[in-house]
């Protein structure tokens, strides 16, 4: 079947949403409830993990299920995906993601426990240390960590996702396992981003709500340009290991 664009980002904006929706939901609603921290991280990838499992089977078909303009620009390097048709897929993605912190904050407005929770740590935002945001680790080494897990997401999905692979079927458990695995990794590190979409959105949406807390939206560039790294060397790894 042919879909047209604006299918393509429909699908593009539902799955993204769906994605930020689990991964958002778990981090403002876990905050502050006594878990311990391993308990916490481990409660957030799953939600990740069966969250962006169920999206890419429900939207797999439509628009390759990208969730991700990291995956669209590998998916684009690779030269699986038209031009004209990558910036129409970030705009979604970006958009799906934006609606779905909203949608979460609205929840979270309900309670003023966690309204402030929300506050505290900005929505779930990724950051590095310094500027307020609480984590501890270096830019240099939140970046390294980035390039190096959405490489490893994007070749996944890249050879996971081909027509003639062994195991097409299973893609969306295989690619769904390796984002539990690098959120298991990255949330103790920087919160695990290795997606623009899902960094970008609560970085906007927290210095909207809070002027003052806008540590987020300064540091979001490195959820970026690290991410885009990573995906454009996974895309390089599959064209040199064409037959």
């Amino acid at each position: 079947m042919t879909w047209s664009l604006s299918q393509k980002c429909l699908g593009e904006f539902l799955g993204t949403f769906g994605l930020v929706v689990s991964v958002t939901g778990a981090a403002i609603f876990t905050f502050g409830l006594g878990a311990d921290t391993n308990g916490r991280v481990l409660l957030i990838a799953m939600a990740l993990g069966f969250g962006v499992l169920g999206m890419v089977y429900a939207f797999g078909d439509v628009s390759g299920a990208h969730f991700n303009p990291a995956v669209t620009i590998g998916m684009w390097a690779s030269g699986r995906m038209k031009t004209g048709e990558v910036v129409p897929y970030i705009v979604s993605q970006l958009l799906g993601g934006i609606v779905a912190v909203a949608a979460m904050a609205g929840v979270a407005y309900g309670s003023s426990v966690a309204w402030a929770n929300a506050q505290t740590i900005s929505l779930a935002s990724q950051g590095y240390s310094g500027n307020g945001s609480g984590y501890l680790f270096s830019a240099g080494s939140v970046f390294l960590l980035e390039v190096v897990f959405t490489f490893f997401l994007v070749l996944v999905i890249l050879y996971a996702t081909r027509s003639d692979g062994f195991a097409k079927n299973l893609a969306p458990v295989g690619i769904a396992l390796t984002l539990l695995m690098t959120n298991l990794v990255a949330i103790p590190v920087d919160g695990a981003s290795v997606n623009p979409a899902r960094s970008f959105a609560p970085a906007l949406l927290s210095a909207m709500f809070w002027s003052s807390d806008r540590w987020a939206i300064t540091q979001d560039w490195i959820f970026w340009v690290a991410p885009i790294i990573g995906g454009l060397l996974a895309a390089g790894v599959t064209r040199m290991l064409r037959e």
